[in-house]
C-alpha cells in the first residue's frame, strides 16, 4: 500500500499542461538554487540559473505562494537600489531519520534545510520482530511529532537505515540477522499504513555512507568507500555520486569476502561471512582470548574489548601488537582487493572498531606499499551519528523530487 500525503501526492490522473509544466520546472530550479544558495537576490538566482528576468521573477512569486520562499528585506547595495533577499522557507516541512539498530533505534527530525530539531531513543532489546520494531518506530515518530509541536501533514518524508540487504525499490528488508524473524519483511509499507508518511528504506552502512558524503569525511568525493566494522562488517559503495546496490541489493557485503585460511564454506546469509569472522569484534576478541589463555593473562579478570587490545598494542604490548597487525593485514588485503576492482579515491572506516586510530595507522602503513590501489584512509567524521544523517539526506532526497507538487494537480 502506497501513502498518500497532502504536500507530496498530487489528486487526479491528469498532469500539468506543457507551459505549466516548463514553469513548474523552472521552479524547481530556483528552489535548487534558492536551497542551495541562501540568502540570495533575484539578480543572483538570474546569474545562476541562466533564466532570464521576468522568468525568475515570476518563479519566485509562484514559490512565494506556495510558502517556500521568504522574503528578508533589503541586502547590502553596490551604489544603487539594494535588492530584496530571499531565501528558502526551511520550517515549510519537516523529515524525520531513523537509524534501526540491533539493539536500539535512534530518530531525529529535522527541517527541510536538515537541520535537527529534536532527537529520540528507545532500546529494541525484547522487542525486535518487525511488528514490534514497527510499533517502536511509530511511536516515536508520533512523539518527536507532538513534543515539537509539528502536525502530521507537515512531516513530509522518513528515511530509514535498516540493519540488512534492503530491496530500496520495493521496501523491503530482505535478510537482517542481528533481528529477529526478519526474513522478506515489507517495512516500507507496514510504516506508511500505520503513519501515513512517505518512507524510503536502505541498508544502514548505505545510510551511513550517505550521511558521510553529505556532511562527513567523504563530502565533496565523488567515489568512495565508507566500511563499518563493529560486531559485524559491511561497506557502502558510493560510485560517480551514487549508492551503488548491485542486481540484488548486496553489493557492500564485504563481511562475506573470502579471507586465506577461512574453511572452504558456502555463504549463508545468516552466517557471518570469512572476513566478519576473522577481523570483527568477536573475531578480534575471540584471538585475544586465545592468547590470553596460552600466556595465564587475564588483565584483571576482564577480557578486552577488540578497541581495547589495539590501544594496548599502541602502549607496546608485544601480544596486542600481533593481533593489531593480523587485523590490519586482513583488512588492507580486502581493501587492496576492492580498491583494484573500484579504483575509489577514498576509503572510510565507521563502526566502533572502524573508528580505532591504531587500525587505521597499521592499515594505512600495509596499503603504502602498493604501487596502486592504495586509496586515501580516514576515520568517520560522524562516528556514531553517521547513519542519523543520511537517513535525514534519505528523506531529503525523497522530498526534494516532490516539494512542488499541489494537492490540485495544478501549477
Amino acid at each position: 500500500m502506497k501513502a498518500s500525503h497532502p504536500h507530496l501526492a498530487a489528486k487526479g490522473g491528469m498532469g500539468p499542461s506543457r507551459p505549466g509544466l516548463l514553469k513548474q520546472l523552472n521552479a524547481r530550479e530556483i528552489l535548487t538554487l534558492l536551497r542551495n544558495n541562501s540568502p540570495c537576490s533575484r539578480a543572483d538566482l538570474v546569474r545562476l540559473s541562466g533564466l532570464s528576468a521576468p522568468t525568475v521573477s515570476s518563479g519566485v512569486a509562484y514559490l512565494e505562494r506556495k510558502n517556500l520562499v521568504k522574503r528578508l528585506g533589503p541586502g547590502s547595495s553596490n551604489g544603487g537600489r539594494p535588492p530584496d533577499m530571499l531565501r528558502f522557507n526551511s520550517d515549510y516541512g519537516y523529515v524525520v531519520g531513523v537509524d534501526l539498530g540491533g539493539s536500539n533505534i535512534r530518530m531525529a527530525v529535522a527541517d527541510l534545510d536538515g537541520k535537527l530539531v529534536a532527537l529520540w531513543n528507545v532500546s529494541t532489546r525484547g522487542n525486535r520482530t518487525p511488528a514490534k520494531i514497527v510499533r517502536l518506530i511509530e511511536s516515536g515518530v508520533r512523539e518527536l511529532l507532538k513534543q515539537n509541536h509539528i502536525p502530521n501533514r507537515k512531516a513530509f518524508a522518513i528515511g530509514i537505515g535498516a540493519p540488512g540487504i534492503t530491496d530500496v525499490q520495493a521496501g523491503i528488508v530482505l535478510s537482517a540477522p542481528h533481528l529477529e524473524n526478519w526474513r522478506n519483511v515489507p517495512l516500507r509499507e507496514m510504516l506508511e499504513t500505520k503513519l501515513t508518511i512517505p518512507c524510503v528504506i536502505e541498508n544502514d552502512v548505505n545510510v551511513a555512507a550517505l550521511g558521510e558524503s553529505w556532511n562527513g569525511s567523504a563530502k565533496g568525493v565523488s567515489n568512495f568507500i565508507f566500511i563499518a566494522i563493529g560486531t559485524g562488517i559491511g561497506a557502502g559503495i558510493y560510485i560517480n555520486d551514487r549508492l551503488y546496490h548491485g542486481s540484488d541489493w548486496a553489493a557492500g557485503e564485504v563481511g562475506y569476502l573470502l579471507v586465506p585460511g577461512a574453511p572452504a564454506a558456502a555463504i549463508a546469509v545468516n552466517q557471518p561471512g570469512a572476513l566478519e569472522s576473522a577481523i570483527g569484534g568477536h573475531g578480534i576478541e575471540q584471538a585475544w582470548r586465545k592468547i590470553c589463555l596460552a600466556s595465564g593473562r587475564n588483565h584483571g579478570d576482564r577480557l578486552l574489548k577488540a578497541t581495547e587490545v589495539f590501544e594496548l598494542a599502541e602502549r607496546g604490548d608485544s601480544q596486542a601488537r600481533k593481533i593489531l597487525h593480523s587485523t590490519a593485514q586482513i583488512l588492507a588485503n580486502a581493501i587492496s582487493n576492492i580498491s583494484v576492482l573500484l579504483n575509489t579515491s577514498l576509503v572510510v572506516f565507521g563502526g566502533a572498531i572502524g573508528t580505532s586510530e591504531p587500525l587505521l595507522k597499521a592499515t594505512r602503513h600495509l596499503l603504502d606499499r602498493n604501487d596502486f590501489a592504495r586509496p586515501r584512509l580516514t576515520i568517520s567524521l560522524l562516528g556514531k551519528d553517521a547513519q542519523l544523517h543520511g537517513a535525514i539526506r534519505l528523506a531529503l532526497d525523497k522530498v526534494e523530487s516532490a516539494l512542488l507538487m499541489v494537492e490540485d494537480g495544478r501549477s
